[in-house]
């Protein structure tokens, strides 16, 4: 589970080994400065980080123009490159190195399973590690980088796994002939072994492996029609789910080495703040367990033989703490108003068609409004954590939570003051992701732990208490919308304009990949590409700062955006005193694979109606929809809510999503339904807000999530359009605010444009 929201029951599923990435014993680093118990050590930016030529510490990374230009999946050279993915032993077992962090979406299973289709092997015998951080695992975007996120794996790789399938079985089978003398032409295969029909014999691909492998990687090995499919589209069960549901699985938190110490860490209140005098040092130092106390770039750590000890310790620190890069005056009040005030401001076109200003000035009426969505933490099960061990020789070995291994190495690398090829990136499971575990200044937990390492001579874990990682998150951006539209006599808009106000992820964290560098697509999406027929459509862009850290989180801009457009056009429909739902349809009459999917959604709801109307228990419940296309698929959602002493209650959910094509059916409906599931507690109940320059909330009782008690029903129905993949584990999160919100205003007749919806005084006038 990547959060404490609940989401569908989990599916039984065959055994596997878990992965284990612990680092095996770790002496000391020779040459490293061992530090006395109770001893102290300035490691800020002008100490033992500036001694590796690092200075201010900025994790910030970018990729070129090429890898940018690669839009959609393609074989690459991955495709032949058998002996670094896979390894059959002789049991019959199939190692898996995938270049994909699993972290609750099932990645691992659905690359087993696309290539066990072309192999043809059963996934059950897959056993699936995430590799090593390495050239041999780029696989996407021109074969340059490697990242699990963007709800883009499955589609960057499926092709690709499917010829590594198809090229390792050719080998098999070519070995199977030459053991028995015969034509190739001659062997066939079912699930596990290769057989020669002539006479009757077989043998398993465990006794062939070590044969096959000295043979010659062939370049042209066939795929098989869609047709045979045998396992492709199949709900597999996933590999992973007996060890976790017996605990086996192991997390980054797990990690362990011998000798090791642990470390709990104090971060400034306000970001860029850095520490003075410490107070009550010496009776800290005298703490049972504590191994000695250290200075950080914003944050203080103490290191004890127990986390608990060093936890007890560090919050027993009287730490005075000066300067601050975010003003003690910083207040997400204030934000958005900044925003508000930079939205007339000169602006970036990000989407245009038709001329704007002359279907405006056309218009027999203008509608306008202003939306806004507040800063959100990840809230991850799993608190951050990483395990930093020096090895004798002077390598590195790093154990935490990421979902871009070759781009942490880097960084490592830098920051310990070595070589790339010198750092080894073990990638565990991940306790809950959403876009938190990319390099974001100051939200990391590695750089920290490299440093007490080479400090203490000796393994280092850190791991951030839940304080800790609520008060150094890197944020869903604070956003706000401007919208405004013109409609025609019949009350259909003619002409429609949003101007979005703000700053995203992509353009401070991964600007190489925006496609016009000028317009920052994290800020935008959601709001272009929308496939409504409105003859005269504009986005612009106005960039306005966000001083504190920003990332990306489930389904980005569109968790949003999508908030925004999908809700002022509920508005635009009840102007002009028409049916939402019919609204839409009217609009879509030009794209009948968004029209097929809104009509499925309405299906399986049992038949689109918005309400009031009065349900069997006698409660008043009204009906919202909504569209999303997020990350090349499109969503369709339909929301039933009610009212309970001004809270909201949604009853039911129905989501169908169309990804063009699909693996695996069960991963896609869970996914989408624990996308849903973040999506609504996003709707109802999460904020985080700044006051004095300082988040307010600090653990999940000042955050609240979703609890079980308010989670819905919820209803999936997959339409395969045999469009190019899209993706699946973001998309269900962004229809559902804006369904909410419309069934909301259907229901009172009260219009929210800020989120959370506990913050509105529903059910009064």
């Amino acid at each position: 589970m990547n959060r404490i929201t609940p989401v569908a029951p989990p599916r039984s599923g065959s055994a596997e080994k878990p992965a284990r990435s612990g680092i095996a014993e770790q002496p000391a680093r020779s040459g490293s400065a061992s530090l006395p118990a109770g001893g102290i050590a300035n490691l800020s930016r002008r100490g033992l980080l500036g001694a590796a030529g690092i200075g201010t510490l900025l994790l910030g990374f970018g990729l070129p123009t090429a890898a940018r230009a690669q839009k959609g999946p393609q074989i690459s050279r991955h495709a032949t490159a058998v002996a670094a993915y896979l390894q059959i032993r002789a049991d019959g077992s199939i190692r898996l190195l995938s270049p994909f962090v699993e972290g609750g979406q099932g990645i691992s299973t659905s690359s087993a399973q696309i290539i066990a289709e072309e192999l043809d092997a059963d996934p059950a015998m897959f056993v699936v590690e995430c590799a090593p951080a390495g050239a041999e695992y780029q696989i996407m975007f021109g074969d340059q980088v490697r990242f699990t996120g963007g709800s883009f794996s499955t589609r960057a790789s499926y092709t690709t796994f499917r010829k590594l399938g198809a090229t390792a079985r050719a080998m098999l089978v070519q070995a199977a002939a030459q053991r028995w003398g015969v034509p190739t032409a001659e062997v066939t295969t079912s699930p596990g072994q290769a057989l020669h029909a002539a006479s009757g014999r077989s043998l398993a691909y465990g006794a062939l492996a070590e044969a096959a492998a000295k043979l010659p990687v062939p370049a042209d090995a066939s795929l098989k029609d869609a047709a045979q499919f045998r396992v492709i589209g199949k709900s597999v069960p996933r590999l992973d789910i007996r060890a976790k549901s017996t605990g086996a699985a192991k997390y980054g938190i797990d990690s362990a080495a011998p000798g090791m110490l642990q470390a709990a860490i104090a971060h400034a209140p306000r970001l860029g703040q850095e520490s003075a005098a410490l107070g009550n040092e010496a009776a800290v130092r005298a703490m049972p367990g504590v191994h000695s106390i250290h200075k950080l770039p914003g944050a203080v750590a103490v290191l004890a033989d127990r986390w608990w000890r060093a936890r007890k310790a560090v919050e027993a620190l009287e730490i005075g703490w000066t300067g601050g890069t975010v003003a003690e005056d910083f207040s997400s009040a204030g934000q958005l108003a900044a925003f508000k005030a930079a939205a007339g401001g000169a602006a970036q076109v990000a989407e245009t068609r038709g001329d704007l200003d002359a279907g405006l000035r056309g218009a027999a009426k203008v509608v306008e409004a202003e939306y806004d969505a507040p800063y959100l933490a990840h809230a991850q099960l799993e608190p951050p954590s990483a395990l930093a061990a020096f090895a004798p020789d002077g390598t590195l070995d790093l154990t935490m939570p990421n979902q871009a291994p070759e781009m942490y190495r880097e960084v490592a690398a830098k920051l310990a003051g070595l070589e790339p090829g010198q750092v080894r990136i073990h990638s565990p499971l991940l306790g809950g992701f959403f876009g938190r575990h990319f390099l974001y200044d100051t939200a990391n937990v590695f750089p920290q732990a490299i440093a007490l390492a080479k400090a203490a001579g000796r393994p280092v874990k850190v791991i951030w208490s839940r304080e800790e990682e609520f008060r150094r998150d890197a944020y869903r951006p604070l956003s706000y919308t401007k919208l405004r539209a013109g409609l025609d006599a019949q009350g259909m808009p003619v002409a429609l304009q949003a101007v979005a106000v703000g700053e995203g992820p992509l353009g401070r964290h991964m600007a190489g990949f925006l496609a016009n560098p000028k317009v920052d697509d994290s800020v935008v999406e959601g709001l272009t590409e929308k496939p409504y027929g409105i003859a005269h459509h504009r986005v612009d862009y106005v960039f306005a700062k966000q001083p504190v850290n920003i990332g990306f989180w489930r389904s980005v801009a569109h968790s949003m955006n999508d908030f925004f457009y999908e809700s002022f056009l509920d508005e635009l429909a009840t102007t002009a005193g028409r049916d939402p739902f019919e609204y839409r349809m009217a609009l879509l009459s030009g794209s009948p694979r968004h029209a097929t999917l809104l009509r499925a959604a309405a299906e399986l709801s049992g038949g689109w109606k918005r309400g009031p109307y009065q349900a069997a228990d006698g409660t008043q419940r009204a009906r919202g929809c909504a569209m999303a296309s997020p990350f090349g698929s499109e969503v369709a959602t339909i929301a039933e809510v009610s009212l309970k002493d001004g809270e909201v209650v949604v009853h039911h959910l129905w989501v169908a999503i169309d990804p063009g094509q699909i693996v695996n059916p069960a991963i896609v409906a869970a996914q989408v339904r624990s996308a849903a599931a973040i999506g609504l507690s996003s709707a109802l109940l999460e904020e985080v807000v700044f006051e004095k320059g300082e988040p307010q909330a600090l653990n999940f009782d000042a955050y609240p999530i979703l609890p079980p008690s308010r989670m819905p029903q919820i209803s999936v129905r997959i339409v395969e359009s045999g469009a190019p993949m899209g993706g699946v584990g973001e998309p269900g999160t962004p229809g559902v605010p804006p369904a909410v919100a419309n069934a909301v205003a259907a229901l009172t007749g009260q219009r929210v444009r800020s989120l959370p919806l506990a913050r509105a005084r529903l059910g009064t006038t």
